[in-house]
């Protein structure tokens, strides 16, 4: 079944890369946040890599979401969703494949955004890259199956935008907390300590439970 959720996420991703949708959209909020916030704070103080994770997770989950609200809208024209939903593909399969394609995307613009952020903030963020690295990935999976979890059941709405940050915020606090505290300690170049390795066995908990979940009721969601 790895082959046909790498066929779904690859659908998406060139969807994605032919129209630039929602990456375009999503890009330039982060840019455009991250650029105001230069101006409330001074880049050189000491506050400012305080609340560095707190501020690029901010940036990241309003930019995320719209990413993730285009996940399943994208499928209603020509009754393409019906159409994925009635085929021989299972439903896990599917939603699997619009997680990961959800993943690359949400991944790359965060990366290009970590960049930007050092220039403005005048912060080093990559002396510990590859445990960064992984708190993105782990703190961006748990925003990705919620997300996507919810763009399917609001697919149908006309407040469909309003409604799914209404429903995915309040979940994914666990996962902006870990991913804050972790975040700030590793872009200040230091190591984690013993008792921050409670918040990344919170994110892995978290992305085995939800993801379980998703697979688990996929069909309803996608059927409802």
């Amino acid at each position: 079944m790895v082959r046909e959720i790498l066929v779904v996420a690859s659908k998406d991703l060139r969807t994605e890369l032919r129209t630039k949708e929602s990456i375009n959209a999503s890009l330039s909020f982060a840019l455009t946040v991250l650029l105001l916030f230069s101006f409330a704070f001074d880049p050189t103080a000491e506050q400012v890599r305080q609340i560095s994770g707190g501020l690029l997770w901010l940036v990241f989950a309003f930019a995320g979401a719209l990413v993730l609200n285009r996940s399943f809208a994208r499928e209603r024209d020509n009754d393409c969703l019906e159409a994925l939903v009635a085929s021989p593909l299972p439903a896990w399969a599917l939603f699997l494949g619009k997680c990961l394609a959800n993943l690359v995307l949400l991944v790359a613009i965060e990366l290009v955004c970590l960049p930007v952020f050092g220039v403005f903030y005048n912060v080093n963020w990559a002396r510990r890259p590859l445990p960064l690295l992984a708190v993105l990935v782990l703190a961006t999976w748990g925003m990705t199956v919620l997300g996507t979890t919810f763009s399917a059941l609001t697919v149908n709405l006309r407040l469909r935008e309003l409604m799914l940050p209404v429903l995915l915020y309040p979940m994914i606090i666990p996962v902006l907390i870990a991913a804050i505290e972790l975040t700030t300690t590793l872009v200040a170049g230091e190591p984690l300590q013993a008792e921050q390795w409670v918040w990344v066995r919170l994110l892995v908990a978290f992305d085995i439970i939800f993801t379980s979940l998703a697979v688990a009721f996929a069909e309803t969601v996608l059927i409802s």
